[in-house]
């Protein structure tokens, strides 16, 4: 019987803690996010949990992806693939530098 829950990697990976720490400041670190944390007064603190947050799961990921887990990815996939999101179209998007 499968049951779902939440654990924690003990396994440290210092190249994947450094990618989550640099995807979460890349995801959050501009853009909407800052307009609302100061329209709806959100506290610091708050903030620094909302990016623990995202830097853990993204490190799960990471790891999940490093180790080829593509069953626990898969059962992710299908866990959150709610089509009540108010996302109507993912258009990849990317920045970085280029050669010109």
């Amino acid at each position: 019987m499968k049951v779902w829950t939440k654990v924690s990697i003990t396994d440290k990976n210092k190249e994947v803690e450094q990618i989550s720490k640099s995807l979460t400041n890349y995801l959050y670190g501009y853009g909407p996010i800052l307009d609302v944390c100061r329209k709806y007064r959100i506290s610091r603190r708050d903030r620094k949990m909302i990016d623990q947050y995202t830097a853990n799961r993204i490190a799960g990921l990471l790891m999940l992806y490093l180790s080829k887990n593509v069953e626990r990815i898969n059962d992710i996939v299908n866990k959150y693939n709610i089509s009540a999101v108010d996302i109507l179209e993912v258009i990849p998007e990317i920045e970085g530098y280029i050669n010109k």
